[in-house]
């Protein structure tokens, strides 16, 4: 799995009948201290992830091993919303200030 950014949407009037009914969207690859890379997938959305999330995504055969996905022609899945990311140095990335993220919860 890699660590991505939802950056935008892809609508394809026009395609393979089996991606009828999934969403596509455009994942930036992240650093580990999130810092967007120069690399860009279209990927499946299995999580109802949204644009701007953090989110974990599989590529390659892994692609299609979601209920979603299975017996589709998808080369790259967004299969987790990631909710925190902790470091040996500390908390990197807490989808939800609000709510203080601890160690425990990684």
């Amino acid at each position: 799995m890699k660590l991505g950014r939802v950056v935008g949407t892809l609508v394809a009037t026009q395609k393979d009948p089996k991606l009828e009914g999934l969403r596509l969207y455009l994942v930036q690859d992240l650093s580990l201290s999130l810092e967007g890379k120069d690399a860009f997938v279209v990927a499946a959305d299995a999580m109802g992830a949204g644009v701007g999330e953090v989110v974990l995504y599989a590529s390659g055969s892994s692609a299609r091993q979601t209920a979603q996905t299975e017996g589709r022609p998808v080369d790259a899945v967004i299969m987790a919303i990631v909710d925190t990311i902790h470091r040996p140095e500390g908390l990197v990335y807490n989808k939800n200030p609000a709510f203080p993220a601890s160690e425990d919860d990684a």
